[in-house]
């Protein structure tokens, strides 16, 4: 025994992905036939060697970039964000509004930190993002699922219906993380109406926004002046920018809450990583076009991905965007126990939907995650031949 431990944190379940992982643990994938790895959406390349470079001299040249800077993020970065999305989404973000983060998981936390409390509720339409339902049961926030159906897509009136004198906020992730649908302007717009009407937060997650496959702003919460009074934007750099071991994220919200988010940030990190600030600003000033090259790489995978799934008989796909796709399966084993059996006999590793769901949800048996952006398309190509050959 190793001691106390707190019962919360106990109760919460193990990290998702690095639970898949050890599910590879002492099985051999032969040179010609490696695994096909689609479980975790994140960039498996380096930045852009230019950016490389600007990390490279502001390491080299800069001493701020190895010392302690402010909590709520570096300035320039705040205020380029600040322009960037006011430009993008037809508002205006004053730099004030910005923090700047160690990832998105990190401003998911904090502000949920100033939002809700010991027994407070919190709706996620499911299926839901594994982090943002663990931080919740390790906070002692009981999370309210809420169903969105075969088009995965949540409705504002379902949701009004599960509100309760605890409620505090209702999560959005657009495009989905895991599903990967794209919520229609519309129905970001009706969530931020019944959330305003009922005095409660809207938290939008737009982690992959830079690979919507819409032109123009996904939604005109920020083209409303009074935008700070119900809405707080989350977003990370790492996809955008392959950034991911820098951890870089961002939350736009009321200035004076971020003047309480400051109190959870100096606590966990004093300040967001110097020279992944550095990285996220450089990329926002002079990878535009390259960015838009990324896009049309993710947007074609997403093709390949719509375009193969009918020879998978059987299968059906309920969502794909930006870096995934969610499907059902058609075998009757549990997702779970399908899960580890590809990786052993089709040499393919994804989620099962039993990470994204309640327990009592009965698609959970049934549905699985495919992380796409991590393969090209000859990689897709060679996940669905294993997938169409395995059988249970």
């Amino acid at each position: 025994m190793f001691g106390p431990l707190n019962p919360r944190m106990a109760a919460t379940f193990p990290p998702p992905v690095m639970e898949a992982r050890r599910w590879l643990e002492g099985i051999e994938f032969p040179a010609d036939r490696p695994l096909i790895n689609v479980s975790q959406a994140a960039p498996m390349e380096p930045p852009p060697e230019p950016l490389r470079q600007a990390i490279a001299e502001a390491a080299l040249t800069e001493t701020a970039a190895h010392l302690y800077g402010p909590v709520l993020g570096l300035p320039e970065l705040r205020a380029e964000l600040a322009a960037q999305w006011s430009a993008a989404y037809g508002g205006e973000i004053a730099p004030a509004q910005v923090a700047i983060t160690q990832g998105c998981n990190q401003a998911f936390c904090a502000v949920m930190a100033t939002i809700a409390g010991e027994g407070d509720e919190v709706i996620l339409p499911t299926p839901w993002y594994f982090n943002h339902k663990m931080w919740l049961d390790m906070a002692g926030i009981r999370t309210v699922p809420l169903a969105t159906g075969d088009n995965l897509i949540p409705e504002a009136s379902r949701a009004g219906q599960l509100i309760t004198d605890r409620t505090r906020a209702i999560v959005l992730v657009s495009p989905n993380n895991p599903a990967g649908v794209e919520y229609p302007a519309e129905v970001i717009a009706d969530f931020r109406t019944l959330c305003r009407r009922h005095g409660i937060a809207l938290i939008l997650d737009e982690t992959y926004r830079d690979f919507h496959s819409g032109s123009g702003a996904p939604h005109d919460l920020f083209a409303d002046p009074d935008w700070a009074d119900t809405l707080i934007h989350l977003y990370s750099f790492s996809k955008a920018y392959r950034l991911t071991g820098h951890r870089v994220g961002a939350m736009v919200a009321h200035r004076d809450r971020l003047a309480h988010v400051e109190k959870f940030l100096d606590t966990v990190a004093i300040c967001p990583n110097q020279l992944g600030q550095r990285a996220a600003l450089w990329g926002m000033r002079n990878l535009g076009q390259w960015l838009a090259g990324e896009r049309a790489e993710i947007l074609d995978r997403r093709a390949a991905i719509e375009a193969g799934f009918p020879a998978l008989e059987g299968w059906t796909l309920m969502g794909a965007g930006a870096y995934f796709a969610y499907a059902a399966h058609p075998w009757p084993i549990p997702s779970d126990d399908l899960a580890r059996r590809l990786v052993a006999e089709a040499g393919v590793l994804l989620l099962p939907g039993t990470m994204f769901l309640p327990e009592t949800d009965t698609g959970a048996r049934k549905q699985v995650r495919i992380a796409f952006a991590n393969i090209d398309r000859q990689g897709i190509g060679r996940m669905f031949d294993r997938l169409s050959a395995f059988r249970p």
